[in-house]
């Protein structure tokens, strides 16, 4: 896998085995969408190998966290830290409810949340409640959630709203903002 676009333009990213890479064609279209993210902070949450966010900072992200549990994924983004040679990045080893109130507990706010749990795993709804309950979006953030296209999510959820969704085969990206 490779970044698609800015800095890191054609540099290849390390994948772990068993997880489910946003493909390339997804992690494009979403920067499209989201335009000049010049200076944004970024959290991608169920990180995997951190593609979503290394993208992020190749497009100009000032600073990014990646929130990653499994120790095979977290081996695979360090050293994907280390061949980008990606500075303003923190990783945090927690499940990402855990990670989302710790978060808040530290007073972080984010520009820009992207969460892409396993898909069929029910926690997906979960997570973004957790996201309204330990509020770490700034107040002109975006959440962003990479989904399957049959998950039914809520056209609000506490003070998120949705106004966005884009289709890619079988996956499905659902833009929230505060409102």
């Amino acid at each position: 896998m490779r970044i698609t676009t800015g800095l890191y333009k054609g540099r290849q990213i390390l994948m772990p085995e068993g997880i489910r890479p946003t493909q390339d064609k997804v992690r494009k279209a979403l920067f499209d969408i989201l335009g000049d993210i010049e200076g944004v902070s970024f959290l991608e949450l169920f990180a995997g190998s951190g593609a979503v966010g290394f993208e992020a900072v190749s497009r100009g992200a000032k600073n990014l966290t990646l929130v990653e549990l499994n120790r095979e994924c977290l081996l695979v983004i360090e050293k994907n830290i280390e061949a980008l040679k990606v500075k303003a990045c923190d990783i945090c080893p927690k499940e990402a409810d855990d990670a989302i109130k710790a978060l808040h507990k530290n007073k972080k706010r984010f520009d820009i949340i992207f969460l892409d749990p396993p898909y069929y795993k029910d926690m997906l709804k979960k997570t973004l409640q957790t996201l309204v309950d330990y509020d770490i979006l700034a107040p002109s953030g975006l959440v962003i959630a990479q989904h399957f296209k049959k998950d039914n999510l809520p056209d609000a959820l506490g003070d998120l709203a949705l106004f966005r969704q884009a289709h890619y085969g079988d996956t499905q990206l659902s833009f929230y903002r505060k409102g």
